[in-house]
């Protein structure tokens, strides 16, 4: 390889202005995301004020809804990632060679483990959000369509998608949410002593 040929490399072997630009502005980015990962009802009521200032947006443009349509399905795809287990009892139920849910009373517990975890979940939400709101910029992206036609089929497919979702949640019998499930605690008086 000669001299310059690496990655953000410029022609006196020294990383480029604009190579070092952007790695600082995706650590600076990163940092970002970091220290946001403790505060959840914050991130969420920020991605929450996006997502209506798009709606708000796309309302006072008239415009746009095949965006926001792409938006809905693109929400409704990472929530039900959301809602699923990382390892699908479906597929393991007829192998014996990794994890699955307890499914009877007297098997081990295992933790419900998400296939899309919550922060990149928010993460995803959020630059879905923002992407679409670029997209009302352009008006290329500004499609003439009957919008009640898109929003009665979103609800259909949101309808039938959630439907197999609870289907799927009862046939293997997990709860994706911690609100609700029993919790065991041990005996309060194993340390006490009897005195004489």
């Amino acid at each position: 390889m000669s001299e310059g040929d690496s990655v953000g490399d410029s022609v006196h072997g020294k990383p480029s202005v604009v190579y070092r630009f952007f790695t600082r502005l995706g650590q600076i980015y990163q940092s970002w995301l970091d220290k946001s990962t403790p505060y959840t009802a914050v991130r969420w009521v920020v991605t929450l004020g996006l997502s209506f200032v798009y709606m708000i947006r796309v309302y006072l443009l008239q415009g746009w809804y095949i965006v926001t349509y792409a938006l809905g399905i693109y929400h409704l795809n990472l929530f039900i990632a959301f809602l699923s287990p990382k390892v699908d009892p479906s597929l393991m139920e007829d192998s014996d060679d990794g994890p699955s849910l307890p499914t009877k009373q007297n098997e081990e517990f295992r933790p419900f483990i998400r296939r899309l975890p919550e922060f990149k979940f928010w993460h995803s939400a959020t630059k879905g959000i923002l992407v679409a709101m670029v997209c009302t910029f352009f008006e290329a992206f500004n499609v003439p369509v009957f919008w009640p036609i898109l929003v009665m089929y979103f609800i259909m497919l949101f309808c039938i998608t959630m439907k197999r979702q609870i289907k799927h949640m009862i046939k293997y019998r997990y709860i994706p949410f911690t609100h609700g499930k029993r919790t065991y605690k041990g005996k309060e008086d194993a340390g006490k002593t009897f005195a004489s």
